[in-house]
């Protein structure tokens, strides 16, 4: 797979961003489009995860504000660290605006890295309709364990239980242990990102990696409340407005270098949790997708649902992820085969 975009490719991202003016005529061929029609929402996680819930309300306040109001089923399809349900979507999905899907942003990494045999698509050439929240991401263990901080992680072996290759379970223990020299152990094959929290509460593991503040908050507000899980890490480009103590993975990097590598691997948080179109997808179809999920976001019925399930809201409107996507995804080359190597070196 090709990490460039080509001219091709990079105009239709150009076409695809250029925010569409809809003409009242344009407005109701697209509501005849979807009247009576049904939208396959995909889902590249396991049901009962944040990222799943969070697509579920979602879908409920997005149909209000489709012009035609179509119904949209949301249709769960993890595997291959949210690859499976990638090269779904580019791939077998109609282009007609009636499959969208939201994906955890770890398959962006896959692509850059070239990590993954799997991958078939080009991730800058999704349509980006928007995000619901850019959220960071945690490494945590549970508090049963002696360890207390990442210079404990660096002394001593952490068992963190992992789903699939490529996924941040996976991916964030792996590079630090690679970048800053802590002794973390991965454990894969979990199904999905529950059972190691089941496997973490009965001891099996230590902790994780991988789960942002916002799911946290919504699945398991217990573990914040009672002090049940120890943070050792949040992953992203800035400290949490909440947690402003807790240092960034990136600050662990000793030199310069080191710091711009684990940037690379913090740089998808900024994406956050996406919702995309196939590529071909009508530029006008974005366009109305693009505008009923602003509104959608910001409607009060929304803001409210969101409030009581402690879903976090801080929408990334569908032209501005266009733009990070194709940044990560023309990630230089040098720093490109540093995060190779140094990902390969903790598998030997």
């Amino acid at each position: 797979m090709t990490r460039g975009i080509s001219l091709r490719g990079f105009a239709y991202v150009l076409l695809a961003g250029t925010g569409l003016v809809i003409a009242p005529g344009e407005a109701r061929a697209q509501q005849s489009f979807y009247a009576g029609k049904t939208i396959d929402l995909i889902v590249s996680t396991g049901a009962g995860g944040g990222h799943d819930s969070n697509a579920r309300i979602i879908a409920r306040h997005w149909i209000n504000h489709i012009p035609g109001k179509p119904n949209m089923v949301v249709k769960n399809m993890p595997g291959a660290g949210h690859v499976r349900a990638g090269n779904f979507l580019y791939n077998q999905a109609p282009k007609d605006g009636t499959v969208l899907a939201t994906l955890v942003p770890a398959f962006l990494l896959a692509q850059v890295l070239e990590s993954s045999k799997a991958i078939q698509f080009d991730a800058a050439r999704f349509n980006w309709i928007g995000a619901s929240a850019s959220n960071n991401s945690t490494i945590y263990v549970w508090s049963t364990s002696s360890v207390q901080n990442m210079a404990d992680a660096m002394k001593q072996e952490v068992i963190m239980g992992a789903t699939g290759a490529g996924s941040y379970t996976q991916i964030y223990p792996l590079i630090m242990n690679a970048i800053v020299g802590t002794r973390f152990k991965v454990i894969a094959g979990y199904g999905a990102t529950p059972e190691i929290n089941l496997a973490m509460e009965r001891g099996e593991v230590h902790g994780r990696a991988g789960n942002n503040f916002n799911s946290l908050r919504m699945e398991n507000p217990e573990w914040l409340r009672d002090g049940k899980i120890r943070f050792l890490a949040q992953v992203g480009l800035k400290r949490d407005a909440e947690h402003p103590e807790l240092p960034l993975m990136m600050e662990f990097g000793k030199t310069e270098s080191d710091r711009a590598l684990l940037r690379l691997f913090s740089a998808d948080i900024a994406v956050g949790r996406p919702f995309l179109a196939p590529p071909g997808a009508p530029p006008e179809r974005v366009e109305v997708l693009r505008r009923a999920f602003d509104k959608a976001v910001s409607d009060p019925a929304f803001l409210k649902e969101a409030r009581d399930a402690q879903v976090d809201v801080s929408p990334v409107k569908g032209e501005d992820l266009q733009s990070i996507v194709i940044d990560i995804v023309s990630t230089p080359r040098d720093v490109v085969a540093r995060a190779r190597e140094a990902l390969a070196a903790t598998e030997k």
